[in-house]
């Protein structure tokens, strides 16, 4: 395992760097492990915290895709469910690891229901011209497929709904995140 570099730029100005551990490089899949650190305040869902500092996520990207799925877990390593975020592009390099939000995000129980987040952040972005139309239209796709895709019962994609970390392996990473 190793560190990669995160870097999540979001419109107009706001970039997330982060340093994340890279658990495995899988069919173009990136699968990584990370802690939320810095939420201003929980996310809840129907009234249900579902993130929060100190909950651990891996997630997946896959390149050239635009979409990253996180699968949260609480301190007590319950499964909380997945976030997704709809996104632009998403790139690796030399370890390095870009995305670009397009604003869009969905979150799925762990009993396939789903929400829809942030429409309003994506039409703000519009209205004050930091985004074009094209962008626009662009994440209403991407939401689209996603949602016909949980509708259909194959997203999440099975590699990641399948996708275990072992008590071992988690402690493998923190070991290596403790000592970076």
């Amino acid at each position: 395992m190793r560190q990669i570099q995160l870097i999540y730029r979001r419109i107009p100005n706001r970039t997330l760097v982060r340093y994340d551990i890279l658990i495995e490089e899988n069919k173009g899949n990136i699968v990584a492990y990370s802690i939320f650190e810095g939420l201003r305040s929980p996310i809840r869902i129907n009234n249900e915290i579902v993130i929060a500092n100190g909950f651990y996520m891996v997630y997946f990207a896959p390149i050239g895709g635009n979409y990253d799925i996180l699968k949260v877990y609480d301190q007590g390593d319950n499964f909380k469910g997945y976030y997704c975020d709809v996104l632009d592009y998403v790139r690796f390099e030399k370890d390095t690891l870009e995305m670009l939000d397009l604003f869009l995000d969905v979150w799925i129980s762990p009993d396939n229901k789903y929400f829809i987040l942030d429409r309003d952040e994506l039409e703000d972005a519009l209205q004050h011209g930091y985004i074009e139309r094209g962008a626009y239209t662009k994440a209403n796709v991407i939401l689209s497929n996603m949602v016909s895709g949980i509708e259909k019962g194959t997203f999440p994609p099975v590699f990641v709904r399948d996708y275990t970390l072992t008590p071992s392996m988690r402690e493998e990473i923190e070991g290596v995140r403790h000592s970076l």
